[in-house]
């Protein structure tokens, strides 16, 4: 199945649940970033930079958070780390593998960011983040292609 048309349940940046298809998001560049578990110390990290940097990276595109966390667990997460941009609840992975053929190293996402263009093709990756200074490359990328 195309990524663009998997349905999943999210939270919006105010924390309400909606579905949603990647294809909603056409006619916007997207970040979509896979991370293992709400509210660990490295995935908590992660969203905590990606929702500093919001301001910055918002001017080029719409940040997506992906997991398989339940709803429950993204409201909890969302509610207690104050983020500002949407998670999907990927419960049966199905958004995860129809990633996972970009993830030629590893076969398996478990912590990495796509960049989508405004029609949903995928322009950029990381796999097996290293979160450190991770954002930094991104936003660098994002001004070098959209400035």
């Amino acid at each position: 199945m195309n990524h663009l048309d998997i349905e999943l349940q999210g939270i919006d940046k105010e924390g309400k649940i909606k579905t949603y298809k990647l294809n909603n998001f056409k006619g916007n560049n997207l970040i979509v970033y896979f991370y293992p578990q709400d509210d660990t110390p490295v995935c908590t990290q992660e969203a905590n930079d990606f929702k500093e940097a919001l301001n910055e990276l918002e001017k080029y595109v719409t940040i997506i958070g992906v997991s398989s966390n339940n709803l429950e667990d993204h409201i909890e997460f969302h509610n207690k780390h104050n983020l500002n941009f949407i998670l999907f609840s990927d419960t049966e992975n199905k958004l995860k593998h129809a990633f996972e053929e970009h993830d030629k190293y590893t076969q398996n996402i478990h912590r990495a960011t796509f960049i989508l263009d405004q029609n949903g093709n995928i322009i950029k990756y990381w796999v097996k983040v290293d979160i450190d200074g991770h954002i930094a490359k991104i936003s660098e990328y994002l001004k070098n292609i959209f400035n």
